[in-house]
This record gives structure tokens, C-alpha cells and sequence, in this order.
């Protein structure tokens, strides 16, 4: 072969080879599907981070505790790893006060505002492990405690400081007497002057359905609305008990 032979051979080929242009496409279809998992991971991922831990559905779950079921809104479960159906040592609710509504796009300034304990309540329901809950317990346990005269606390409710070896620190009861009810206790640690209230510095527990104990938690700002808070959470639990499994609404104190 001569040489001018050799140069026009090399002439007459591609300058882009069938290899090179299968493997220039693979690299691009390969770049296209990690450009489209990147951009649908993202958004995956933006919107989980958005979201904070919190559930938009308002899908019913059916939680069974002890001899109660409950049909509860999926957003208003705090934890994600207690968001299903089926049996449960307790769930943990939080809800939007005054409303009582679970998370949503629209509602999530009440869940993430620290600066403002007051717009929700915290609710733990479990099956009862005492015979009373804390209204019943006031005059055989919490009277004996006791320290001090009692002290007028405004809306109706009485403070009563306990004794420092009860165990309670320096959380005091603050009681109520509503016409025609049993009497109203309710434990909390109240911030001192110049301190801020936190979202659950005040608790008190009930008893509702067959055997469930709702242990529900909110901000001492909230005292002054005790009976409504008292009353509402009792609706809600109540409305979400299964008529199958729960004969009653509520036991009552």
C-alpha cells in the first residue's frame, strides 16, 4: 500500500466512530436520570424539611389501646413512628388552640412558633394505670400536701403550694369547684417573675372511655381558659372513640 493510498484511507474515515457516539449517548442518558433523581430527590427531600417531622394527611387512623379505639387524624399525631393503625401503648397528639386541628400548610405557624407556647395543647393517651385520675386524687393524696394557706389565683381556680418533700419540686395545684361538677386540679410549674411560660408547663390527667388515661399538657398563659381546655379535650377524644370498642364518651373525674 502506498502511502498516498494510506492517507486517503484514513481520510475516508468518520471523525466520530459508532463506538463513541453509543457511549456519548449512554453518558447522556446516564447524566439525564442523575439530573432527574437529583431533581426529584430535592424536591422530596425540600418538601420533608419543610414539613419539620409534621404530617399534612388528614387520613383516619384506627389506634387501639387497652379495650379503647380511636379514630384519629394522622396530623394531629406527633411522632412519625406512631402514625398507623393498629394497637399501641399511647399516642402523642398535639393540636392547635383554640381549634384543636392537627398540622397543615396553613396552620404551621402554630406549631413552629416558639415564641408563642399558647396556641397549642399537648395530649398523651394511654391506658390507665391508676384507679383515679387527678381531680379523684385531689382530696385523698393532694390535700395531704399541702403547705400554706391557700392563695386566690383569679378565673375561679385556687393555688395551693405544696410541701417540699411531696416530690413535685416547685410545681404547685391549682384548683377549681365548678357548679354541679366534681372539682378541678391541675399541676403546674409557673414561671417565676421575668421568666418566660413554656408550652407545657401545665398538666393534668383524666380518665375517658372504658380505660384511658389522657394526660394533657399546655402553657400556664392558658389558665385562664382551664375550663374551656378541660372541656374541649374531653369532646375531642371523646368524638374520636370507636362505639364499638368505648361504651362511653367520657368516665368523668
Amino acid at each position: 500500500m502506498t502511502r498516498r493510498a494510506s492517507a486517503q484511507q484514513q481520510e475516508d474515515l468518520p471523525l466520530i466512530s459508532d463506538r463513541f457516539l453509543q457511549r456519548l449517548t449512554l453518558a447522556t442518558i446516564l447524566l439525564v436520570a442523575i439530573i432527574l433523581a437529583i431533581s426529584v430527590g430535592g424536591h422530596w427531600l425540600g418538601q420533608r424539611m419543610a414539613l419539620g417531622g409534621h404530617s399534612e394527611s388528614g387520613a383516619m387512623l384506627a389506634v387501639t389501646i387497652g379495650e379503647d379505639t380511636l379514630q384519629v387524624p394522622e396530623n394531629t399525631i406527633r411522632f412519625a413512628e406512631q402514625r398507623r393503625s393498629g394497637p399501641a401503648e399511647r399516642i402523642d397528639l398535639y393540636l392547635t388552640w383554640p381549634g384543636m386541628m392537627g398540622y397543615s400548610h396553613e396552620r404551621r405557624d402554630s406549631f413552629d412558633n416558639i415564641e408563642r407556647p399558647d396556641l397549642l395543647i399537648f395530649l398523651q393517651i394511654s391506658q390507665s394505670t391508676m384507679s383515679k385520675d387527678m381531680s379523684g386524687r385531689l382530696e385523698p393524696i393532694y390535700t395531704q400536701l399541702f403547705d400554706g394557706p391557700p392563695e386566690a389565683y383569679g378565673n375561679g381556680l385556687t393555688l395551693h403550694q405544696l410541701k417540699n418533700t411531696s416530690g413535685y419540686g416547685n410545681e404547685v395545684l391549682l384548683t377549681a369547684e365548678p357548679s354541679g361538677q366534681t372539682p378541678f386540679a391541675v399541676r403546674c410549674l409557673l414561671p417565676s417573675p421575668g421568666e418566660r411560660a413554656t408550652s407545657g408547663d401545665c398538666q393534668r390527667d383524666i380518665h375517658v372511655g372504658r380505660d384511658l388515661t389522657v394526660l394533657y399538657r399546655f402553657s400556664s398563659t392558658l389558665l385562664k381558659d382551664w375550663n374551656h381546655i378541660d372541656a374541649a379535650v374531653r369532646s375531642f377524644v371523646g368524638a374520636r372513640l370507636d362505639a364499638t370498642g368505648s361504651n362511653s364518651a367520657s368516665k368523668g373525674d
